[in-house]
């Protein structure tokens, strides 16, 4: 007689829904074996309009000039998606996901805390993306489609395909990127001549500081992927080459990200389109678009519609990340969790729209903060401690982890240099206050990396020594 669980999991993979959740993927049930997936996967990801918006707050918010700006785009880009190339290796070596990974440094309990961090970011930048849609949606119907409705339509179109999981993601976000680069391609052509080359200012320490805090927003957003990487390599098989999938993971997240945060970048050039420079990535588009007439209002429909291919990776994760909370929460499928997920970041959506405005964003951004310790961590981890050597029959032992503590004390280290070195609207840090005062000089990234490393680098081999593990 099967259990509930057991004939729950039978049902849902009668459906084509995927059962596995964060078990180990075994060698031989690897049967993932298309690699450009690592490189659509991450295009159609980035090429939604959040990444054009992103470049434009260089000149209207941070006051840089042209010619910086794109170096810091490319400079910050480059470096933000290095983790994330890296550990989207680890999901063909290994077979596990990617805050599943993370036990090996943070331990069973410690592991927990990160997994309900990454929960927050799923669901916070979730809510985001389907306002800003719904938002374009509403306004292309002049208000027939309220932004309830518009909500509604984009979670339940994102999470038909998250909920379906691993190999729906995959052969949606093939395909996803293509109509959005050709209208992405038409916005360039027909706004280019139009674009100015603003004047770099005065190198100086607030030049200087605006140049690094918005080099953290770039990174930010680039290495928000970390803590998803290698749930989309799992597949693949062990052997793959671990070159292949770093080069197109990548190039898969960085040429959307340099190429659309430019056009962003590019467009608040245009004098016409001074106002809605003020008003962020979506109102841009529109302006650029409106010349075109029905057709561009078509266009901009389809770029509303963008956020799903951002959204989807978010869905799924989230339901992953759950799952490393205990057991209890592992007993229930992955899918449930999705869903339950989308309705919760549905429902926050609905009463945020109607206020919101750019400080969620910017808390959103804020939150971001914790990636960089700890990717960091994970990277000592594997490199200085392991040497890439993992006892992977013990992923779901606690017994067989590591205690966890000197991840969870570096990780403590790592966010009170966030502390001391943000520069947000919503908060200055110590450090960050100053320079530039007082608006201060964004070295969060910075200070957290640094802090947890160092941290990391003396309590691991105490831990170790300790409890061997």
């Amino acid at each position: 007689m099967s259990t509930p669980s057991t004939s729950i999991e039978t049902g849902i993979e009668t459906h084509g829904i995927e059962a596995r959740g964060i078990e180990r993927v075994l060698p031989h049930e690897r049967t993932h074996v298309s690699l450009i997936d690592n490189f659509t996967m991450w295009l159609s990801a980035n090429m939604v309009i959040s990444t054009v918006a992103l470049g434009a707050i260089a000149i209207p918010i941070f006051e840089l000039g042209f010619w910086d700006s794109l170096a810091v785009i490319v400079l910050f880009n480059v470096l933000g998606v290095l983790p994330v190339a890296y550990f989207s290796t680890l999901g063909p070596r290994l077979g596990l996901r990617q805050m599943t990974i993370a036990r090996f440094s943070f331990g069973w309990h410690g592991a927990k805390i990160m997994a309900l961090f990454n929960i927050a970011a799923c669901i916070g930048w979730s809510a985001v993306n389907v306002i800003v849609g719904s938002q374009i949606i509403t306004a292309l119907s002049r208000g027939a489609v309220p932004v309830w409705a518009s909500i509604l339509v984009i979670a339940a179109l994102t999470t038909v395909v998250s909920v379906y999981g691993y190999r729906y993601v995959h052969r949606y976000e093939r395909y996803a990127w293509m109509p959005m680069a050709v209208i992405f391609f038409i916005v360039a052509v027909t706004t280019t001549g139009q674009m100015s080359v603003v004047p770099t200012p005065a190198w100086n320490i607030a030049h200087i500081a605006s140049l690094v805090s918005f080099g953290g927003a770039i990174f930010g957003f680039a290495t928000g992927w970390s803590s998803y990487a290698a749930d989309y390599t799992v597949n693949q098989p062990e052997h793959t080459s671990a070159t292949k999938i770093f080069w197109l993971t990548f190039f898969g997240v960085t040429i959307p990200c340099i190429l659309l945060e430019t056009l962003g970048l590019g467009l608040t050039t245009i004098g016409a389109f001074s106002k809605a420079a003020n008003e962020g990535g979506g109102a841009l588009l529109a302006a650029a678009l409106h010349p075109l007439g029905g057709l561009g209002a078509f266009m901009l429909l389809l770029l509303a519609l963008s956020v799903i291919a951002n959204n989807i990776p978010n869905d799924y994760s989230l339901g992953l990340s759950v799952q490393v909370l205990g057991r209890a929460f592992h007993r229930v499928n992955r899918a449930v969790w999705t869903l339950v997920g989308a309705v919760v970041y549905i429902i926050i959506a609905i009463f945020a729209a109607a206020h919101f405005n750019a400080t969620l964003e910017n808390f959103l951004l804020l939150v971001a903060y914790w990636l960089g310790p700890w990717s960091i961590i994970l990277i000592l981890e594997h490199f200085i401690v392991r040497h890439g050597q993992y006892n992977l029959e013990s992923w779901n032992e606690a017994r067989h982890l590591p205690v966890g503590w000197a991840a969870v004390i570096a990780m403590a280290f790592g966010l009170f240099g966030v502390y001391l070195g943000a520069a947000q609207l919503l908060f200055v840090g110590p450090i960050a206050g100053l320079f530039n005062p007082p608006y201060g000089m964004d070295i969060g990234f910075e200070l957290g990396v640094v802090f947890a490393a160092v941290s990391y680098l003396i309590l691991r081999p105490i831990e170790l020594r300790k409890y061997a593990r």
